[in-house]
């Protein structure tokens, strides 16, 4: 089902429904929406993104939705995340309870945006970045408030993830360490058992 997020930017998503119902209309409400958030737009990043296809394919396998959805025209990580705020937004008013999922520069924002949103029931980070001013995803961690996971590739050259990995242990959030690089080559259904496995507990 396509969505249009409201917000001000041209945010476009798509809604995956659970594979338990065949409503595909927003006549009623939903359970659980996951949203994920994806990888750099700059260097591609959609949300059709392999990985979140994944995630989402393995959530729909037990009963959970999921919004992917693509970013607004590019500023600099400030729009991006009220991207993330909006879409999250949405979520909350289909669904009973909303989590939130990102890869790469979809995990920072994530983060970020977790950070100041009070009502998610988990953020699950695969392969964060620390970022930069502004969109700092190592500070972030210190405000958010629902259970966090971070996900990390331990041959992963691309992102700076280690500032965020050594806070996320110290603030004894779920951290959990993969062997690949940064981008999962072949393990898109690894990490989605990973993340589900994550949503699980919490849900």
């Amino acid at each position: 089902m396509d969505v249009v997020v409201p917000g001000g930017r041209d945010v476009r998503g798509t809604l995956d429904h659970p594979d338990d119902t065949s409503d595909e209309s927003m006549d009623s409400e939903l359970e659980q929406i996951v949203v994920a958030c994806p990888p750099h737009p700059q260097d591609g990043g959609t949300r059709s993104d392999r990985r979140l296809v994944a995630v989402s394919d393995a959530l729909g396998e037990r009963g959970v939705a999921c919004l992917r959805f693509d970013y607004g025209e590019w500023d600099e990580g400030r729009g991006e995340q009220a991207d993330v705020k909006n879409a999250v937004r949405w979520a909350h008013e289909h669904a009973d309870s909303v989590g939130l999922f990102g890869f790469s520069f979809g995990a920072t924002m994530a983060l970020c945006a977790a950070a100041e949103i009070e009502s998610l029931r988990a953020v699950s980070a695969l392969a964060p970045d620390r970022g930069r001013e502004g969109a700092d995803a190592v500070a972030a961690l210190d405000g958010v408030d629902c259970p966090a996971q971070v996900l990390y590739a331990e041959r992963d050259t691309t992102a700076d993830w280690e500032p965020v990995v050594d806070r996320a242990r110290e603030l004894d959030l779920t951290v959990t360490a993969l062997s690949a690089d940064h981008f999962f080559v072949g393990q898109a259904e690894k990490v989605a058992a990973e993340v589900v496995g994550f949503f699980d507990e919490e849900w």
